[in-house]
């Protein structure tokens, strides 16, 4: 059973043309639908390495102090 929803010959024509339009490398800004796009990076890229080197010396002492490096 075919439950696909028909276009018309000009909603076909016109998604069609959109699908081979360039895109617009002059206006390089974000679409309204892609507000994501927009916003800000929250400084992440920036706590992340802290975060890493932080996990690595909270392992690094419990292998010390648990024997596990020096029996």
């Amino acid at each position: 059973m075919d439950t696909r929803e028909r276009k018309t010959p000009e909603e076909e024509r016109n998604h069609v043309m959109g699908q081979r339009t360039p895109e617009d490398y002059d206006n390089p800004e974000p679409d309204e639908e892609q507000p994501e796009a927009k916003a800000p990076s929250h400084g992440l890229h920036r706590v992340l390495p802290i975060v890493i080197v932080v996990l690595g010396l909270v392992v690094a002492a419990m292998l010390i102090f648990s024997g596990g490096v020096i029996d």
